[in-house]
């Protein structure tokens, strides 16, 4: 089943991550696990750009679900042109979405993928409303 990324959404942050020799599998390729890994990097680095690093005495973002739709074969060496993109808030949650590229062709998409982001005060263990300072962020 392949998800299919939305055309309107918010370019967030970008980064370039260095494909290293041990992300790569058997067959000379980088890993299918790696490209989650790469998302959850930009993720994280985004959201500490930001101040929305999770709290785990407080509240702060838990992704509910992931996907990733491979297009074509990233390897080593090189680097990946990955690009956060936000949409869809909604009392609780928000959609986030990665495009991973090499960076002499951004156009040219490898590997595609998203998260649903949902907003959890810890302590409660429950989900509690998408704070405004974030709403403002993601929409």
């Amino acid at each position: 089943m392949k998800f299919e990324i939305p055309e309107t959404k918010k370019l967030v942050f970008e980064s370039l991550i260095p494909i290293r020799w041990g992300d790569m599998d058997a067959m000379g390729h980088v890993n299918n696990t790696t490209y989650f890994r790469y998302l959850e990097t930009i993720r994280i680095d985004w959201l500490r750009s930001i101040g929305g690093m999770p709290n785990p005495l407080g509240e702060g973002p838990v992704i509910v679900n992931a996907f990733c739709n491979f297009y074509k074969q990233l390897e080593y060496p090189g680097e990946v042109l990955v690009k956060m993109y936000t949409s869809h808030p909604a009392r609780t949650t928000f959609e986030t979405w990665g495009t991973m590229a090499l960076p002499d062709s951004p156009e040219l998409i490898y590997a595609a993928g998203g998260a649903t982001t949902i907003w959890v005060d810890f302590p409660k263990q429950k989900a509690i409303e998408l704070p405004q300072w974030m709403r403002s962020i993601v929409s």
